[in-house]
């Protein structure tokens, strides 16, 4: 694998910077330059930028994530060793990358998406995770001084990589851990007062108390379903109580509707007597006038017998005068002449008394017909108001047996249909004959007797729920017992199964360990030997890695390699890393040195250059001297070099 080209749009300090690389390449910048940041950017734009801290003080996101920009992106292209091209596009706010072949086509889904960590495409491509990659390829600046403390630094390296691949994982120390692990957090049988010992201790103890105890439970459950069965009726009483409640209320309607009916009937029956009474006072008025009329035929009559008795006294007149006259011709009688005129005027008297007695009876009879008249007329007005409201009665009546025939109608009609609505709402419960009855029964009666058992009912369940709650106490304890033995049967389970997957861990570990020490820590041996005897221009040929690290020296010697300095050690741990990355990987990847040779001096330093550009990986230094450039330089080895 080669990387081509690098550009950095915006990540830390760095913005719009691009690196093209060749094989051999030197990234140069004094401190702070930015060259870890490179080599940071490099690592994030493979595998993905993390925003945990990882157990640091901050997380790679927050740490290079420029201040003031929106863009936080850049790009990659490299090839593989198949020569097959790609330019990686990642914008670091986001997951997963845009992948592209050397067709500039996206090919970003053909690779494995991981929920977490995302786009898995390098791995696919190299074998190799991130955690790998930074323990072989990939080399952050130390920063420990050297020291006495620096050797045993190194040599735990080296061993950690021999024994694990991993230079921070050594198989002894994880061994010790497991064990130190599987005693803390299980214990054994043979422990005293650990996890495991404690929670069978407890078992055995919870155990015999759940048994002095069981019979509580059972009383507690007895009470319990007498307190159900009790629910259960009082659920039934309930929907009775709400359907005989229901009944009520549309039999109360009923009453209303009918009380009204009675109230319009009472009203009809009203009218009637009011009509009753009008036609009894018009009859009244009606015998008045006939009174009246009796008043006038009387008077006519009267009138003709006055009239008759004119004539006569007129006739008696005119017979008077002619009986004087022919005693006055005939008799000669002076006497008989005087008493025969004398009857003249003496009737004339009479006459004119009588005839001014009879015009004032006249006229007496006359004011007497005349306010007869106006009576008349007003008992016609009278039964004519009469007529009226007896009209408007019979109308009013006739407008209230409509009513009153609508109002049953409606009656009859709400009643069948409320009652239908009431069987079928309770079809489940209750049959339909029993509602039907219901309508014909003291409903009130009926709800009193259905309280009472309800009432009755509720005062057994208070007593249950009295005696229950006098054991409840001691089931209480039966229940965090219970309790307290299901926890500790789990925790005894989970101490179970960490024991087995601890002591797993140990066999996996023992067999991973012997394989490696079989087949291929020998391999290392011989490609740590190889690359040590290039590093070191010779110098030390054969590097065993068993148990310890032991070098042979020229004069075929062996000496542990805590007898050598700094600088060699620093050669035996840049050899092993590279024997392990060509051996884990498909992949010939870069190697990626940041101030690596810090402890080299000029030999060592130059035996290193010349190795690492003879190997087939491609080489990227970071360094803030001049010593590679210049030893390169002087060699004439090919380089490219790159200022930050």
């Amino acid at each position: 694998m080669k990387i081509e080209n690098i550009k950095i749009n915006s990540y830390g300090n760095l913005k719009n910077k691009e690196i093209n690389l060749k094989k051999l390449n030197i990234i140069y910048g004094k401190n702070e330059s930015g060259k870890s940041t490179l080599l940071n950017y490099i690592k994030n734009i493979f595998y993905g930028i993390s925003k945990n801290k990882n157990g640091r003080d901050i997380s790679d996101y927050d740490k290079y994530l420029p201040w003031g920009e929106n863009d936080f992106s850049g790009k990659i292209k490299y090839s593989l060793d198949n020569n097959f091209n790609y330019e990686i596009y990642r914008d670091f706010n986001k997951k997963n990358p845009v992948i592209y072949n050397g067709q500039m086509e996206d090919i970003s889904n053909n690779f494995k998406i991981d929920k977490k960590t995302g786009n898995q495409f390098f791995i696919e491509q190299t074998n190799v995770d991130e955690s790998t990659f930074m323990s072989t390829a990939f080399s952050m600046q130390k920063e420990v001084v050297v020291d006495s403390g620096t050797q045993g630094i190194l040599l735990q390296k080296v061993a950690n990589l021999a024994e694990s691949g991993s230079e921070d994982v050594s198989y002894k120390k994880a061994l010790s851990n497991i064990n130190t692990m599987l005693l803390n957090e299980v214990g054994t049988s043979n422990s005293k007062e650990r996890p495991i010992n404690i929670a069978e201790s407890n078992i055995k103890k919870y155990t015999i108390d759940l048994m002095t105890i069981n019979d509580v439970k059972n009383n507690r459950y007895e009470i319990e379903e007498k307190i159900n069965n009790y629910k259960q009726e009082i659920n039934i009483e309930n929907k009775k109580d709400k359907l005989l409640n229901s009944v009520k209320e549309i039999i109360d309607k009923n009453k209303i509707e009918k009380e009204k009916i009675k109230l319009k009937n009472n009203i009809l029956e009203e009218n009637n007597n009011k009509i009753k009474n009008l036609d009894n006072e018009k009859d009244n008025l009606l015998n008045k006038i006939k009174n009246t009329e009796n008043i006038f035929e009387n008077n006519l009559k009267n009138k003709k017998i006055n009239n008759k008795n004119k004539i006569i006294n007129f006739v008696i007149l005119i017979f008077l005068i002619t009986i004087n006259i022919l005693n006055f011709i005939f008799i000669k009688n002076i006497i008989i002449n005087i008493l025969l005129f004398l009857l003249i005027p003496i009737y004339l008297i009479y006459f004119f008394i009588k005839l001014n007695k009879n015009k004032k009876i006249k006229i007496e009879e006359e004011n007497k017909l005349n306010k007869i008249n106006s009576e008349n007329e007003e008992i016609k007005k009278q039964m004519n108001i009469l007529d009226g409201q007896i009209e408007l009665l019979e109308k009013n009546s006739e407008d209230t047996k409509n009513e009153i025939e609508k109002i049953e109608n409606n009656l009859n009609n709400k009643l069948l249909e409320e009652k239908n609505d009431i069987i079928e709402n309770n079809k489940n419960n209750f049959s339909e004959d029993y509602i039907n009855d219901l309508f014909n029964s003291n409903i009130d009666l009926l709800i009193n007797t259905n309280q009472r058992k309800i009432n009755e009912l509720n005062l057994q369940i208070h007593k249950l729920e009295i005696d229950r709650d006098n054991i409840d106490p001691k089931l209480e304890k039966l229940i965090h017992t219970e309790e307290l033995l299901e926890i500790e049967q789990e925790n005894l389970n989970k101490l179970q199964n960490r024991a087995e997957e601890l002591n797993l861990a140990k066999v996996i570990l023992d067999e991973a360990y012997t394989e490696m020490k079989k087949n291929i820590t020998p391999k290392f041996n011989q490609s740590l030997s190889k690359n040590v005897e290039k590093i070191s221009d010779g110098k030390y040929k054969n590097i065993i890695i068993n148990d310890k690290i032991t070098v042979e020296l020229d004069d075929g010697r062996y000496v542990p390699a805590e007898s050598l300095s700094i600088g060699t050690i620093e050669q035996i741990y840049l050899s092993l890393r590279l024997a392990i990355m060509n051996e884990i990987s498909k992949e010939k990847l870069p190697v990626m040195l940041d101030e690596a040779f810090a402890y080299y001096d000029d030999q060592r330093l130059e035996a290193a250059l010349d190795f690492l550009n003879k190997i087939d990986n491609q080489v990227i230094l970071f360094t803030c001297t001049n010593r590679e450039k210049e030893i390169l330089e002087k060699n004439n080895i090919d380089f490219n070099f790159v200022t930050l």
